[in-house]
């Protein structure tokens, strides 16, 4: 199956290659698989807000699953990030470490990333590494979303990297110490064991890739895995024409003011590399709308990919023609105690939007108008009747923005944001909770030549006596923008409607509610691309029959 080289060292031949290249896909696929299946928390086996991947020895990112894009862009620097703070000899075959650490390759702390060492042999392979949304990791409120945070410390418990299992056994003392600081406990301890469970197959069936063909063979082969993805990524970023591309986006604010927020980049083509440049962007935000360095790059790898190469398998070569500059200090790279719950999922989308706008002259029949852009992150939390404690966890998608080719679509979850909804069964049977509506939201696509999709309209009703309302959204106040003419999108909007009066929520907030309580959710549509007047007419005709808009002229009131 190989040759020598001249030295010593394996060729590997095309058939080898890609027996090895699907093995290792389909064991990030199994991991996946394994982990929903075991988990205890919907949001993990309903939802699939989880990632999971395979790194080599020295943390480069190897393969992923089809997981969720900003979960695996900060992955693969995790590995990396913890190999600078436990020594590969303090390392033993079972071991599996736990951390949500900002610092260490991190998002936010609510993400919970296991990292298993794999040895074949006695050598020291590859990692295998999952990412658990936990529901709760204590903090100031359940959920661990707290709008008023002005530190992380109000957010929950941060994890170093500590061994929760050591030699493939439980560490109890360790095991206790997160458990204790976590609301629900004999959830998050099923939570733990989904994601141990799903490294310890992978480990095993990686071991059985390495007996088939040998340790050195599949080593060549992730060395080959990166230089092709390298090779093909480069060659995409040499069409780009080449020059300084400058975009901008806005959050609708911090959680604290009322003022927004400017994400600025500049994007520069020079040969076969890009680099992207966040200078000029916002400082640190007082609330907890702070990303990490990790999440910002995180976020420019995807809109490079998805704009250049979606076919280009995302490791670790290809990023290697980027270039990611953070100004320290920055919404995009705050100090290690800022808040940053909804960095991760809100400001990372605003970073996709600026990279967008400003490729949009380079790239026009490829960039996509704005989109939900935005996780609509609604949680209801409370006590059971039998005194027990529920958290739902429910990201609402929009619409997707029009584009060159095609309107976009309705209510789906765009770019960063790849995670599923809970079915409204599993809400009624689980959560003290009744869904009253679930249906799309007419007139709140941004009219063009091709339309943005309509946004989704859903709406909740407490059955419990008392509970909490979380939320954590952007497209409240800035909309989804229009592209080349199209008009911008609806914003989002939440209200709570409590006898018979009807209030506006922020985008930002915590409320207590009661019984009977009814929390209706409308999200934002997508912008449109191009003039509105160019739409065909036999379009507008289907869109009113179809129930997507309600007046001949465009979009009537949101």
């Amino acid at each position: 199956m190989t040759d020598r080289s001249g030295a010593g060292h394996p060729v590997v031949d095309p058939v080898t290659l890609e027996v090895v290249r699907h093995a290792v896909y389909a064991i990030a696929e199994e991991m996946r698989a394994i982990l929903m299946r075991s988990a205890r928390s919907p949001v993990l086996k309903e939802a699939g807000d989880l990632s999971c991947a395979l790194t080599d020895a020295q943390g480069r990112l190897i393969a992923q699953g089809r997981d969720i894009p900003i979960h695996l862009g900060v992955m693969a620097f995790t590995v990396k990030e913890f190999l600078r703070r436990i020594p590969v000899d303090a390392l033993h075959e079972g071991d599996v470490y736990f951390t949500n650490h900002p610092e260490v390759g991190g998002n936010h702390l609510p993400d919970v990333k296991a990292v298993m060492p794999v040895f074949h042999r006695g050598r020291l392979v590859a990692f295998a590494i999952n990412l658990a949304h936990w529901p709760d990791v204590g903090g100031a409120r359940r959920g661990s979303y707290v709008a008023a945070a002005r530190d992380r410390y109000a957010e929950g418990l941060c994890i170093p990297p500590v061994a929760l299992f050591l030699g493939g056994r439980p560490n109890p003392g360790m095991m206790e110490l997160v458990l204790s600081n976590v609301r629900g406990r004999e959830a998050r301890e099923g939570d733990i064991l989904a994601q141990y469970a799903a490294n310890a197959v992978a480990a095993s069936r990686l071991r059985d890739v390495c007996d088939r063909f040998g340790a050195e063979v599949v080593l060549r082969c992730f060395d080959r895995f990166l230089d092709e993805s390298d090779r093909l990524m480069r060659a995409e970023i040499a069409k780009v024409p080449a020059g300084e591309w400058r975009g901008e986006d806005w959050l609708d604010d911090d959680g604290v003011g009322e003022a927004p927020l400017r994400i600025a980049v500049a994007v520069r083509a020079a040969g076969d590399t890009l680099t992207f440049d966040f200078a000029g962007t916002a400082p640190e935000a007082r609330g907890p709308l702070n990303a990490t360095r990790f999440v910002t790059a995180s976020a420019a790898f995807y809109a490079a990919r998805a704009l250049l190469g979606p076919e280009i398998p995302a490791n670790d070569g290809c990023y290697r023609a980027f270039a990611v500059r953070v100004p320290q200090g920055s919404v995009l790279d705050p100090g290690p105690d800022a808040p940053r719950v909804g960095g991760n999922h809100e400001t990372s989308q605003r970073v996709v939007d600026a990279i967008l706008r400003a490729l949009a002259p380079a790239l026009p029949d490829r960039i996509v108008a704005g989109g939900a852009g935005t996780s609509g992150l609604v949680m209801l939390s409370g006590l059971q009747d039998d005194g027990r404690p529920f958290i739902l966890y429910e990201v609402h998608g929009g619409g997707e923005g029009g584009s060159a080719g095609r309107d976009g679509t309705n209510a789906i979850r765009v770019h960063m944001s790849n995670v599923m909804n809970t079915p409204v069964e599993v809400i009624e049977s689980e959560y003290p909770l009744r869904v009253e509506c679930c249906e799309l939201r007419p007139d709140s696509a941004g009219m063009g030549r091709h339309r943005g999709g309509v946004g989704l309209r859903r709406a909740y009703r407490l059955l419990g006596e008392r509970g909490e309302l979380t939320t954590m959204i952007e497209r409240m106040r800035v909309p989804p923008w229009g592209a080349f003419g199209g008009e911008a999108g609806a914003p989002f909007r939440v209200t709570l409607e409590r006898g018979g009066e009807r209030l506006r929520i922020r985008g930002k907030e915590n409320r207590d509610l009661v019984r009977g309580d009814l929390v209706v959710v409308e999200s934002c549509g997508g912008g449109g691309y191009g003039p509105p007047g160019d739409r065909p007419s036999d379009l507008r005709d289907l869109d009113l029959a179809n129930g997507h808009i309600t007046a001949r002229g465009g979009r009537g009131p949101a």
